[in-house]
């Protein structure tokens, strides 16, 4: 799925790691970016493997795996999953267990280290770029002839934009994103609809119809502040970011923001549209309409004045709701009460919506290229993660044992459930057999993403679909020498952004202040950044 943050095409200068790394790892092998003839790496490999056909190796063959191990449904290695891998692809996974909390830090220190598994599971989108330049992942672009699937997904999708953003300065990239048919959005603002109902309100459509809604409830309630919002107020800051023109929150990210018009980037918290922004969700604290302690408290101190009554809007993905809908009907009592997301609201740069087709992927360590079953690995990596047959297995598992299929729809076992879809079924799809989780179930058509979607969320997506996606950003591909320079410049800038936009919304600093707050970006090193975020972009440009 696409997480919480907003994952766009540079992500690496949010590692705050990454000229560590990019120092201890001066040992690798330079040649390791060198593409090798594969014409003698073919060991299990699959003659005129194509779109469609099921991988298995004409040997059996062992591939190694970074894990990230998930306390909710923690590794086991006799899982339905892994069995039915050795059994019908003659593969055997061995896993290397990293615990989910510790798992970019021990990823980076074991890549560093020279001593990461082959597969390296869970990595975003910008990730990758911190242990390119000393060859410790392997270019993947260069292999890609060897994964039909993967490179049937990108003409049919028309994905070209998206993975030409992974470009490094080389010209290669170098992780194989999960890839989905549609834009996914998830986080929205979820209402007391009820209370609305009640009040004969309608649900907001824009931001300025959702301040007006808040007043309403204020004034209908006084003694209540609408909205106490979670996440650090980081979720509702990207998604309204979005719809002002801008980034924030999660999706501040890197803070570059492309004008197609110019054909150039610029530091997104310097503009008078983060300027609109902050002064909007000002407006909101300063009439009581929005909590101030939203950027500051707890996750579970904001849903607990929501699911007690003491809130009526609060942030929330598919999850939460369900989440919410739970506790509150022990607080409220079942029947008392209704909740679900909003579409999320337009703004004044139209009703458009951020985000990415891409999800986590995989890296692999440079030392495959090394291996005689080199391309069966590209093959089973292509058919696994690419292909429409290996991301049902991932996401639901075996037919006939683990689910059934009748007219294209999937329906769990009796016996099994996930995430509330079958509450009568005594064992865990995850836990008990290990589908459905975060090392493999990503990506893949609109169709499987939304096979376990319940009713309202199908609903919801369906109306998000009126929405305009933000068009992709071209990529901007430092060079060794101005990344380390762009991340120096960058730690602190992000810093300043994220104080000062907190004091500005919450009136700890006079919104006259503003133009002040931008020289001080400058004096942070904000021009120095753009411009070597251009110097980037351009050199890319040119290249073309």
């Amino acid at each position: 799925m696409i997480t919480k943050r907003e994952f766009r095409r540079r992500d690496f200068l949010g590692l705050a790691s990454v000229v560590t790394i990019g120092l201890m790892m001066t040992s690798c092998d330079a040649d390791s970016k060198d593409k090798v003839d594969t014409s003698k790496s073919r060991n299990g490999a699959m003659e005129g493997f194509k779109v469609g056909d099921t991988f298995k190796a004409t040997v059996p063959l062992t591939f190694s795996f970074l894990f990230s191990d998930q306390p909710t449904y923690p590794y086991k290695k006799d899982w339905l999953l892994f069995t039915k891998m050795a059994s019908d692809n003659n593969v055997t996974l061995e896993p290397t267990i990293v615990p989910n909390s510790d798992y970019e830090q021990k990823r980076s220190l074991l890549i560093s280290s020279g001593s990461a598994p082959e597969i390296i599971a869970k990595t975003y989108p910008g990730q990758e770029s911190a242990f390119v330049s000393a060859g410790a992942v392997l270019p993947v672009s260069d292999y890609v002839d060897l994964m039909p699937h993967y490179q049937d997904k990108i003409k049919k999708w028309k994905l070209e934009p998206e993975i030409e953003a992974l470009t490094q300065e080389d010209g290669k990239y170098y992780v194989l994103p999960g890839l989905h048919e549609e834009l996914w959005p998830d986080y929205s603002l979820c209402f007391r609809k009820d209370v609305l109902k009640k009040e004969g309100l309608s649900e907001p459509t824009t931001w300025d119809e959702f301040r007006d809604v808040l007043r309403s409830l204020k004034k209908a309630y006084p003694d209540v502040v609408p909205f106490s919002d979670r996440f650090k107020g980081d979720s509702v800051l990207n998604i309204a970011g979005v719809a002002f023109g801008t980034v924030a929150g999660w999706g501040l990210v890197d803070g570059l923001l492309f004008d197609k018009d110019k054909k150039e980037f610029g530091f997104a918290a310097g503009s008078d549209k983060f300027k609109d922004l902050v002064t909007y969700f000002n407006s909101l604290v300063s009439e009581g309409l929005m909590d101030p302690e939203s950027f500051t408290q707890t996750d579970d101190a904001a849903i607990q004045k929501f699911v007690s009554g003491k809130s009526f809007v609060i942030s929330a993905n598919s999850q939460n709701v369900i989440t919410y809908r739970t506790s509150m009907e022990q607080s409220l009592g079942k029947g008392n009460f209704e909740i679900g997301k909003i579409t999320v609201p337009g703004g004044p740069a139209g009703d458009i919506i951020g985000g990415t087709r891409l999800e986590n992927g995989i890296m692999l360590n440079s030392s495959v290229k090394d291996k005689d079953s080199f391309v069966a690995l590209i093959q089973y990596i292509d058919w696994l993660f690419y292909s429409d047959a290996g991301q049902e297995f991932s996401k639901w598992g075996v037919e006939g044992t683990t689910f059934t299929k009748e007219g294209g729809k999937r329906k769990l076992a009796a016996d099994i459930n996930f995430q509330g879809l079958n509450p009568s079924g005594t064992k865990d799809l995850r836990v008990d057999y290990g589908f459905s989780g975060g090392n493999f179930a990503y990506g893949g058509t609109t169709d499987l993403l939304q096979s376990t979607f319940n009713e309202e969320e199908l609903a919801f997506q369906e109306a998000m679909k009126s929405k305009t996606p933000r068009p992709v950003a071209p990529p901007v591909p430092f060079s060794d020498t101005d990344r380390e320079q762009a991340t120096l410049a960058l730690t602190p800038l992000k810093d300043h952004v994220k104080q000062n936009a907190l004091k500005f919304v919450t009136g700890q600093r006079p919104l006259g202040e503003f133009d002040a707050y931008v020289k001080e970006l400058d004096s942070k090193g904000q021009s120095k950044y753009v411009e070597l975020a251009n110097k980037a972009y351009k050199a890319y440009a040119d290249k073309k």
